[in-house]
């Protein structure tokens, strides 16, 4: 037995298969830690895999958000919704980030798709609590602008 297949565990004459590495949940457990550009690497590999996986998208998504690049997350959001456009999280994430760039009128269209169909969960109030009043300041503000 050579050297080789004995410091790789192998019987004579099999041949190493390759293992698929799990991109996806490298990149979350990168993203726990708070290494956001090495999850967007790691997600990126996931998605060369899975091009229209919807977790991934939206995790991309989420972060490109937290490192700063607004339009990449917006563009993954939509290529989630291009695949499923009842994606209630892809629906708030774009929501939120058009109302920083000042764009209520879409931001509030996302917000009702999201409202639509809330997610279920133990956290899924507080999402459903934020939304709902977003939605509400949107809508009070054109009003309160013209009584001034």
């Amino acid at each position: 037995m050579s050297f080789w297949r004995r410091l790789l565990g192998q019987k004579p004459g099999k041949t190493p298969r390759p293992q698929r590495l799990d991109y996806l949940n490298e990149a979350l457990a990168l993203e726990r830690g708070g290494e956001y550009e090495a999850a967007l690497t790691s997600y990126r590999l996931a998605l060369r895999d899975s091009p229209n996986d919807l977790r991934i998208l939206q995790n991309m998504a989420i972060a490109f958000t937290k490192t700063g690049q607004p339009d990449e997350a917006l563009r993954h959001y939509r290529k989630a919704l291009a695949h499923d456009p009842t994606l209630v999280g892809a629906h708030y994430g774009i929501a939120f980030l058009l109302l920083k760039r000042g764009e209520a009128a879409p931001a509030s269209a996302h917000l009702r798709a999201f409202l639509d169909n809330p997610p279920k969960g133990p956290d899924a109030e507080r999402w459903i609590q934020h939304a709902e009043n977003t939605l509400r300041r949107i809508e009070s503000a054109p009003r309160a602008a013209e009584m001034s």
